[in-house]
């Protein structure tokens, strides 16, 4: 498994992570001895990088790592959660009376002292243009609550401006095969301040898996029946925002520039992972195999220059018009 630097953190973590959404919640029908198994087989497979939120199954998820991390004692892997989604999305709301509750919280959902990452769940863009924000996070980390911290954003320009603050060491992104614009507009930007790139969504809600049709039915807890307009939180999240049959029809087109004996899955986060800037990406998983599957493709060879170019084509045709200057 290739290991990649965390920007500020000084940390080196799997370019390949776990992302912890789907078993905590929102992804439909979820057991928890699958999920732990699936968190198993990722760490077995050279995954260290978890990623997770407070608000995950309202903790759920955070407790579930939180077993997990005892069932391996001994090992060291870096877990990032987030927190801010648990309250109005209001600016005022981001004050340090609240930052504490929540990371005392997700400390005890977790069994730990100090947190290696929280980031800033996708908060008002007003937010990033509050010093006061980052000044109650950077004392934080001096009173050894956390190790660092971060922003997951929702539009490139947010992820430009948090950036500004020093402290600042990563930032969480939808960055795919169908939301491209991180790679124009802050890639190099983030790398130049040293700052660490998780790119999230990196499947677009499974429409990178090729395994969707248009009749797939999807359970009614899962956000992908009851976000695809954006009714619960930013459209951007459910598919990367891309019209879902459109999606489809792009990924029939992709399905051809898949690496012989890879899935294209595989080849979605290969994709991401050509991308200097990028340090890891951070796949769901909710069962062992898919843990494994996603893994794996840390070891597929780099995808040859005319894949990278055909994706781009499909991209600038399909799917600019749709999602890139939203987001």
């Amino acid at each position: 498994m290739e290991h990649r630097r965390l920007g500020k953190t000084g940390r080196t973590v799997s370019v390949i992570g776990f992302g912890a959404w789907a078993i905590g919640g929102d992804w439909g029908r979820r057991d928890d001895a699958t999920a732990l198994s699936a968190l198993h087989a990722a760490a077995d497979a050279g995954v260290d990088l978890i990623d997770t939120a407070d608000v995950y199954g309202d903790g759920h998820s955070e407790r579930l790592i939180g077993r997990f991390l005892r069932e391996r004692p001994g090992e060291t892997f870096f877990v990032a959660t987030k927190m801010g989604r648990r309250v109005p999305q209001l600016p005022e709301n981001y004050r340090p009376e609240a930052f504490r509750e929540w990371n005392d919280r997700s400390r005890e959902n977790l069994g730990v002292d100090t947190l290696d990452l929280v980031q800033l769940h996708c908060p008002p863009t007003q937010v990033y243009y509050s010093p006061e924000v980052f000044a109650a996070l950077d004392e934080m980390v001096s009173e050894g609550r956390i190790r660092a911290y971060g922003v997951s954003v929702e539009k490139v320009e947010e992820a430009l401006k948090a950036i500004e603050f020093p402290g600042v060491a990563s930032v969480q992104i939808i960055f795919n095969m169908l939301r491209q614009r991180p790679a124009e507009r802050f890639l190099a930007e983030a790398a130049r301040r040293d700052v660490g790139v998780l790119a999230r969504v990196p499947l677009a809600s499974g429409l990178l898996t090729g395994r969707l049709r248009r009749d797939t039915a999807f359970d009614p807890s899962d956000h992908r029946s009851y976000n695809r307009h954006g009714e619960s939180f930013d459209v951007g999240e459910t598919f990367s925002g891309v019209d879902y049959e459109t999606g489809l029809e792009v990924v029939e087109a992709l399905r051809g520039l898949v690496p012989q004996g890879a899935t294209l899955a595989q080849a979605a986060l290969r994709w991401i992972l050509m991308h200097d800037g990028v340090t890891a990406t951070i796949p769901g998983a909710k069962s062992p195999e898919q843990a494994a599957a996603n893994a794996a493709a840390a070891d597929l060879a780099p995808l040859p220059p005319a894949t990278m170019e055909r994706v781009r084509e499909l991209y600038d045709a399909r799917i600019r018009p749709l999602v890139h200057q939203r987001w």
